[in-house]
């Protein structure tokens, strides 16, 4: 593992480029990746998200870590009235995604090739009506915890980003990052875990595709956990007091 800083000044853990790529894949950086990447704006600056796309979107939804991309490719071919932002500093997962891009016909997909932090900062508050984070890295080790993206300063940022009633969808098939992720999640004032039975955790709903990550660990073993978090309705703004009084 390797890791950087972007130009913020925060620290970027993990590796940013694996395998040499195939031609294919080197084309694509360099002529699809120019017409999808999210130029994120300076820090203070807000960003319209629907303002993105080249046609009206119905809403936008954001995926934090798309891997390779495929969980990303299916949501964007079955939700073709919603715009899909995915952020993904690893080049070869990028690679991957305009790969499937390309290959399904979809235009309702953008891209930030690096840290999500810098777009989410840039979003309005109440702009996105469904997050993402699946089978994140789980740093195991215990001094890499704070590594860790679900936590209290994100999820703070992701509560502020994301609509009421919208959606936060967690996955992993690591036990400690399980318990984490349910840990601060559960406990953050503004999301409520919509469990109510073993299977709401255990089986992936149908509009959840499998991926290629999730196949490898159920086939090594591991059993991945589904978590489904909603936004809680925010508190109403008392009404302002009549000017003059009386």
């Amino acid at each position: 593992m390797t890791d950087s800083t972007d130009e913020t000044g925060r620290r970027l853990y993990g590796r940013r480029k694996g395998r040499p790529l195939r031609r294919r894949r080197t084309e694509l950086l360099e002529t699809l990746l120019p017409r999808l990447t999210v130029a994120v704006p300076p820090s203070g600056t807000p960003i319209d998200p629907a303002a993105l796309f080249d046609r009206p979107v119905d809403d936008v939804w954001l995926e934090v870590g798309f891997g390779g991309g495929h969980h990303l490719a299916w949501q964007a071919a079955h939700h073709p009235g919603i715009g899909l932002i995915g952020c993904e500093p690893f080049v070869n997962g990028v690679a991957g995604l305009l790969g499937l891009v390309e290959d399904a016909g979809v235009d309702n997909v953008r891209i930030v090739p690096d840290d999500a932090r810098p777009l989410l900062d840039a979003l309005p508050d109440a702009s996105i009506g469904r997050a993402f984070v699946l089978f994140a890295d789980p740093w195991p080790k215990k001094r890499h915890w704070e590594r860790r993206f679900i936590g209290p300063g994100t999820l703070d940022t992701l509560a502020r980003v994301l609509r009421d009633g919208a959606e936060l969808r967690l996955a992993s098939d690591d036990p400690g990052l399980v318990r984490w992720m349910l840990e601060h999640t559960v406990r953050h004032p503004d999301f409520a875990w919509t469990a109510r039975r073993a299977a709401d955790w255990r089986e992936r709903p149908a509009d959840w595709p499998p991926t290629r990550y999730e196949e490898k660990a159920i086939a090594a073993g591991r059993r991945p956990v589904f978590l489904r978090f909603v936004r809680r309705p925010r508190a109403a703004e008392p009404a302002a007091e009549p000017a003059g009084g009386g």
